[in-house]
């Protein structure tokens, strides 16, 4: 059997090294150019996603990417403590959850994978797909075609397999916030000391942000600005000054140094929109399935979008090397992962609404917040989200 993955971000080649563990080729088509892994800011993988990696050898290459963290403490503008919570139970071997740069992780993953003698071939758009009872012959933007036994779409929330998969699919609902990331060097803020392996977070009056010390004492940043979605043309006349200017103009009212921050650091990510992509009816139809983004964004309040996706490529792999034919093992991995996904989609629209109630709703907000961290959000209450393992050698329909 052989698959053709669209798409080589986090997903993809997670999805190629499980299929190649079960005994199925691959093939992974990018429609971008090959990245270096040098643009885009940090996220967080926490141990439902490592445990992914692990099911494919790959664990390491994020143990040597990324660094640890194990707590999430909340504050509101003034820098009260609002809520303190850990990142889930580590893995048997210890490794906490881990931040990282996401293109880092995505580009060692590829060529993790190329080293295991898996094609990898970038540039190359998908513009249809003929599917059959027996296979599919995907065509591409530069006119080339291939041929396959399925076609795995793993590329994002503006996928176009899913449109291709079903034609009224839903597209990425913008969630009303536009994303930037930096970093700012250590010591470039006398006097502040963030507390190792922890993310900060600020629910401020006009943005929210986050912040997190690296190993090496550099401060690796973002913050989610709520505002109208940003165009092409605007990011393109916009300079790095004037965003960074923008977003410190923003946080200048809120306690603590974030406006400090933002002003001594450099943008590694400007300008990018925040979608999330809740129930998508249709997964699959004939011998094409979407996973990871393409069929369940998160908005990125969550911290689970890779997370989820790596989950779904090893599980595709596990269904695919189970079943008893291409249609009954697609069948059966959406029956075990929708209701999961999309649990997580809602509490990451949840998280995202909080950040943006305005002046009076945040003083509710933070009121609730308090009480909701004591009693409600707990390490116990999300034990389902970064508690859950692959057992790789178990029949998948019995995970």
């Amino acid at each position: 059997m052989r698959a053709l993955i669209i798409g080589a971000g986090v997903a993809g080649p997670i999805t190629a090294m499980a299929l190649q563990r079960a005994g199925i080729e691959s093939l992974v088509a990018e429609a971008h150019p090959r990245s270096d892994g040098g643009a885009g800011s940090y996220f967080t993988v926490s141990p439902n996603g490592l445990d992914a990696l692990e099911a494919v050898d790959a664990l390491r290459i994020a143990v040597a990417e990324g660094f640890p963290t194990r707590r999430n403490v909340m504050r509101n503008a003034r820098g009260a403590v609002l809520g303190d919570l850990p990142l889930g139970t580590p893995l048997a071997d210890g490794t906490p959850a881990l931040t990282m740069k996401r293109s880092r992780l995505a580009a060692n993953l590829v060529e993790e994978a190329e080293r295991r003698g898996i094609p990898f071939r970038f540039g190359r758009r998908l513009t249809a797909v003929e599917s059959g009872a027996t296979g599919i012959i995907a065509t591409f933007e530069d006119g080339s075609t291939e041929s396959a036994d399925l076609l795995i779409g793993a590329d994002g929330v503006h996928s176009a397999v899913r449109r291709i998969v079903d034609p009224s699919a839903p597209a990425g609902r913008y969630v009303g916030l536009t994303n930037f990331g930096g970093i700012t060097d250590a010591g470039a803020v006398p006097g502040l000391t963030l507390e190792p392996e922890t993310w900060q977070f600020t629910f401020g009056r006009q943005a929210f942000f986050g912040a997190h010390a690296t190993p090496g004492g550099d401060i690796v940043w973002f913050v989610n600005a709520p505002r109208d979605e940003i165009g092409r043309e605007e990011r393109q006349r916009t300079s790095d000054a004037t965003w960074q200017a923008w977003l410190a103009s923003l946080t200048d009212e809120d306690g603590g140094a974030v406006a400090r921050v933002i002003r001594a650091g450099r943008l590694e990510l400007a300008g990018d929109n925040t979608y999330d992509l809740g129930h998508v009816a249709t997964w699959h139809r004939d011998r094409m399935i979407v996973i990871g983004d393409a069929a369940h964004a998160p908005a990125p309040s969550s911290g689970q979008g890779a997370s989820m996706a790596m989950e779904d490529g090893v599980m595709l792999a596990m269904a695919l090397r189970d079943a008893p034919s291409v249609d009954a093992a697609f069948s059966t991995f959406e029956a075990v992962r929708r209701e999961r996904v999309e649990k997580i989609v809602a509490y990451g629209a949840r998280s995202s609404s909080s950040k943006t109630p305005g002046r009076i709703g945040g003083l509710f907000r933070d009121a609730f917040m308090r009480v909701a961290f004591r009693y409600l959000i707990t390490d116990r209450s999300l034990a389902w989200m970064y508690d859950h393992r692959i057992e790789w050698d178990r029949p998948f329909q019995d995970v």
